[in-house]
């Protein structure tokens, strides 16, 4: 019954649980309708709301006009990259994205978490072990759960961090960053003036830091910078410690050569 359901793209299946207790709601892009199936039922298992699409297109229309907590994006999708379907997303959406893919490749890993992407999955895969990445990527991206709103705090006089809202104002001015932008800076933003390496950095960002790599922090603190700089041309907080990792720097000094 669920692999029939399946071949009728988009669409959506519920668990076998009662409507109130219906979790998150998940858009699948991926050609393969015996992948698609598999996921549906481990996800849908799992009390995740799971709709799926056929084509690049497809979801991507979907997306526009439907709110969803997380994307499984199929790398090699028939009308479009996985790749480029992302670059489109991140255009007007921060949904979590993890690619589906056949490609071993570092590089395409790289390619992958640098536009964007929360995880990264190589088939062949365990259904199960996506339910889990699927899980674990939720949970950060909910942030801290508090039953009241947190008052944002001000750290030294350049930055503020609302932690509840997720956003941080740099000279009184908030921050457009992404995802990955936004928690690498909070880390730094929690021990000013102390040095963290790159996968001190990755351990606080990434749900599996195993599976990403250097570049892809350096990547990330150059965006960082370049938003600062924007705002504050003459000044750069972000400190290189080569060999060793990244500080932040609250002195207000001038910009470093």
């Amino acid at each position: 019954m669920i692999a029939q359901q399946a071949l009728l793209p988009p669409q959506s299946l519920l668990a076998d649980r009662e409507a109130e207790q219906m979790g998150e709601r998940i858009l699948i892009i991926e050609d393969e309708a015996a992948i698609a199936d598999a996921l549906i039922y481990a996800l849908g298992s799992e009390g995740f709301e799971v709709h799926w699409c056929h084509l690049g297109r497809d979801g991507l229309d979907w997306l526009q006009h439907n709110p969803v907590d997380l994307l499984v994006l199929d790398v090699g999708l028939p009308d479009t990259s996985g790749f480029e379907l992302c670059r489109q997303i991140r255009q007007f959406s921060t949904v979590p994205v993890m690619f589906l893919t056949a490609r071993k490749e570092e590089v395409d890993r790289i390619v992958g978490l640098e536009i964007g992407a929360d995880d990264y999955v190589v088939k062949p895969f365990s259904p199960r072990e996506i339910s889990a990445r699927v899980r674990a990527i939720l949970r950060r991206s909910r942030g801290p759960a508090n039953g009241s709103p947190a008052p944002a705090e001000a750290t030294a006089s350049l930055f503020e961090h609302d932690q509840q809202r997720r956003r941080i104002r740099y000279h009184s001015h908030w921050l457009d960053l992404t995802r990955y932008e936004y928690l690498i800076l909070s880390t730094l933003l929690q021990r000013p003036e102390h040095v963290l390496s790159r996968e001190q950095l990755m351990d606080s960002a990434w749900d599996d830091p195993s599976a990403n790599f250097d570049r892809v922090v350096d990547t990330h603190i150059k965006g960082i910078r370049a938003k600062l700089k924007r705002i504050e041309p003459a000044h750069d907080p972000i400190v290189t410690h080569r060999g060793l990792g990244y500080s932040l720097d609250l002195s207000n000094r001038q910009a470093r050569q």
